[in-house]
This record gives structure tokens, C-alpha cells and sequence, in this order.
């Protein structure tokens, strides 16, 4: 059997961790630079905001509501997704991170437990030990462990947020119920095409012949059919590194001088080559981007990227930076206002699988500058160790005016209790 963890709107349950004042409250969380709503309680979504609402379009909204609005604290939210992860692996050695706030657990020989006992402990404990409420989906497959939780979240008081799919009725029943647009892995192409074909419930998805789901959904589509039908064909993944890695900013405010988004691009470039090598990996290639404000209509418009070949495959920031800066130079404009850029790496390799060069290779002094410069990052700070082309004394800085402390990452920030 397969269960899908997922913790109930973990966003907005991390803030109320440490203020329980939020609790029955209307609470969303924004994005970067407090841009548009990324999560939402479920107070805030029967008020009716939609995800992706930007933020200046509802304030009054906001106001008039008493809605609590927070800028996304993602140090906050990482570390309490840690916790509730390390939770889980204790119940079963199988597990699956999904994402920040879900996990696929696997339950091998567990043929003689009570699951609904099981996941019910499974849901107290995390609940008591972290504050986060979540949601437990048992059953034969993960798509149907996906709809399993599905029922668990949307039926709490009945299901005390636990649901197994354990039998073909169960099944049946549930696959009745969801719709073809929440079914796992069946995105919006798929759903008009098969709304099209008067198919609106996973049910009549599993009754499709397989011919036809194979040749208008390929074998990822028949997969998820059978899996729908009861029959594992999904296992779970380990991890696996990245194949791109990206930094991209939006700027505090527009720039117009090259230098000043020069030093950027060198930033977001040694935040990528920290990252290439922590999962010991090299690149191939560069991309580096640059636009400007498209919100800002008065202001004439522009976008650009590049990609570059590096002549040799290399996670040393100096010679990242290198390429970087060359794109950065060929598409940038004088007479514009950019407000975001971002540089991105690709055709990554393991850095033991290098191909060698007769006439172009990686400085072999590099390697051992980047691991002191990691480690000491790592010892005394992030970016305390700089090069040359980043500014010292700036730290890039998102626009947080509803930031809430990092509780569980910043000593001078833990929480205060009064007796």
C-alpha cells in the first residue's frame, strides 16, 4: 500500500504555529517581492480569493475582510517542511518527498495493520510534535493514494483526516467522485480533450480503452489509467539532480546602468555554481535573461536572453561568472528599465564524468578555492565570502514589509514565552 501525506494548507498552518492568534482567521501568504497570493487558508478562500490574485488588486479586499497577510517566509517554511518529513520517515523506511508539503510513504508488509489506526497515529503525531495539521490518503497505487487524500482533506469530520482505499468499492466510489480535472497528472490540454469526449469523472477515464488513452495520451497517460484501475506502475523515486538550475530576481527597484545589473547576474551566477556543486555536478551551459517591467505600460518595453556554450564543463563560479558577463553584454540596451533578471545552467553532468579537452579545460586551481569558499559560507554565514565583481556591503533583498521571524532558523528570533 501507498499513502500521500500532505499537510493542510501548510503555508498558512506554519504561521499559525507560533501565532495561534491566525487560527480561524482568514490568512494568504504572498509571494516574492509581495507580488500575488500563493496560499491561501481556508477562511481566506470562502471570502473568494483566487490563487494568483495580485496583491494591490485585492487590498481592499484584504481590509475590508480583516484578511492576515504575510510575505512567504521560505526559510520558515523549509525548515518546519523538514521536520514533518524527518516525522514521517519514522513510521516507514520507504518514503518519497513529493514536495515542500506532500510525501508518498510506501508500506511494504504491512498486510496485518489496522491503516486506518496507522494513519491516524500517524497524523496525531505529526500534528502534536509540529503544530501542522496534514491529511492521510491510503491505497493500492499513488494516483489512487492522490485521490484517497483527497477525500481525507475534503471530508475531515467523517474521515478524521485519514482515508484508505482498500477495497474495489472504495475504488469505484471514489473514482466516481473526483473529477477528471483533479485527477493527478492529467493537466489542462487533457481535461478539454477528454471533457470533449464526454468524459468528466476518473471513473469513465478508467473505462477508456487502452488504445485510445495510449495513442492520445502516450504511455504516461495509459500508466496512470492503470494505476487508477488498482494495478502499481508508479513507484517511488529516489532523488535525482537537478538538470537545470536557475536564479532569478525581480529588483527592488528598475536599473538602467549595466554595471549596477552586472553585479547581479555575478550573484545569481555564484548562487548557481554553490548549488552545481553541492550536488557535485558540472554545466555546459550559460543562460542569462534580462526584461523589464511589463507592468509599467508608460515605459517602453524590452526582453532578452542568451545561451552560451561553455568550452568546457566547470562548476568554478569564476568561470561561470565569465560567460555570464558575456551574455549580460551582447543583450544588454541602454534606454530601458529592467527590473528582473536571472541566470540559468543547464546540460549539467556529474563532475566524475567529465569530458576531457586537449586544448580547453577547467583551472584545476578553482576546485579547492570553491570548497573553502563553501565551507566558510557555510561555517560563518551565506555570501560572507564574495568575489570581486559582487558587491560587499549589499545583500540582495526581497520586498517583505509582512515578514514574519524566522522561529525555527534565527536565534534571535525564536519565539517568546511569558509566564
Amino acid at each position: 500500500m501507498f499513502a500521500l501525506v500532505d499537510c493542510n494548507n501548510f503555508y498558512s498552518s506554519c504561521q499559525r504555529v507560533f501565532e495561534p492568534h491566525l487560527i480561524g482567521k482568514p490568512v494568504v501568504i504572498l509571494s516574492n517581492n509581495d507580488g500575488c497570493v500563493i496560499a491561501r487558508s481556508n477562511e481566506a478562500k470562502a471570502l473568494g480569493i483566487p490563487m494568483g490574485a495580485p496583491a494591490f488588486e485585492f487590498k481592499k479586499l484584504f481590509e475590508d475582510n480583516k484578511v492576515c497577510v504575510y510575505s512567504s517566509n521560505y526559510a520558515l517554511y523549509g525548515d518546519m517542511s523538514s521536520r514533518v518529513m524527518n516525522i514521517l520517515a519514522t513510521f516507514t523506511s520507504d518514503i518519497e518527498v513529493y514536495s515542500i508539503d506532500e510525501a508518498f510513504l510506501k508500506f511494504k508488509g504491512f498486510e496485518l495493520f489496522n491503516l486506518d489506526e496507522y494513519g491516524l497515529n500517524i497524523q496525531k503525531t505529526v500534528t502534536k510534535n509540529t503544530g501542522i495539521p496534514i491529511s492521510v490518503g491510503f491505497a493500492p497505487t499513488k494516483a489512487l493514494a492522490k485521490v484517497a487524500n483527497k477525500i481525507a482533506k475534503k471530508y475531515t469530520e467523517r474521515t478524521k483526516s485519514v482515508y484508505v482505499i482498500d477495497s474495489e468499492e472504495k475504488r469505484i466510489k471514489a473514482l466516481k467522485w473526483t473529477k477528471i480535472e483533479d485527477v493527478w497528472g492529467i493537466g489542462r490540454k487533457h481535461t478539454k480533450r477528454l471533457q470533449a469526449k464526454n468524459i468528466f469523472t476518473a471513473y469513465q477515464f478508467t473505462q477508456l480503452p487502452d488504445e485510445w488513452v495510449r495513442k492520445e495520451m502516450a504511455v504516461v497517460g495509459l500508466r496512470l489509467k492503470k494505476e487508477l484501475e488498482g494495478q502499481s506502475t508508479l513507484d517511488l523515486e529516489s532523488p535525482k539532480s537537478k538538470k537545470m538550475i536557475a536564479t532569478t530576481r525581480s529588483f527592488e527597484k528598475s536599473m538602467t546602468k549595466l554595471e549596477d545589473i552586472s553585479e547581479r547576474v555575478a550573484t545569481f551566477t555564484a548562487s548557481c555554481s554553490e548549488k552545481l556543486r553541492k550536488q557535485k555536478s558540472h554545466c555546459n551551459m550559460v543562460m542569462v535573461f534580462v526584461q523589464s517591467n511589463y507592468f509599467r505600460k508608460d515605459q517602453p518595453q524590452y526582453s532578452r536572453n542568451m545561451v552560451i556554450n561553455t568550452d568546457f564543463p566547470t562548476n568554478s563560479t569564476i568561470e561561470l561568472n565569465h560567460y555570464a558577463q558575456i551574455c549580460l553584454k551582447t543583450i544588454f540596451k541602454e534606454g530601458y528599465n529592467y527590473k528582473k533578471a536571472g541566470v540559468i545552467v543547464m546540460g549539467i553532468t556529474p563532475n566524475n564524468q567529465t569530458q576531457l579537452s586537449f586544448f580547453n579545460t577547467s583551472n584545476p586551481r578553482h576546485q579547492p578555492l570553491m570548497s573553502v569558499v563553501d565551507k566558510l559560507n557555510k561555517s560563518y554565514g551565506k555570501n560572507k565570502i564574495k568575489f570581486a565583481n559582487q558587491s560587499l556591503g549589499r545583500q540582495w533583498k526581497m520586498k517583505q514589509e509582512k515578514l514574519s521571524n524566522s522561529y525555527t532558523t534565527r536565534i534571535d528570533e525564536i519565539i517568546t514565552v511569558k509566564v
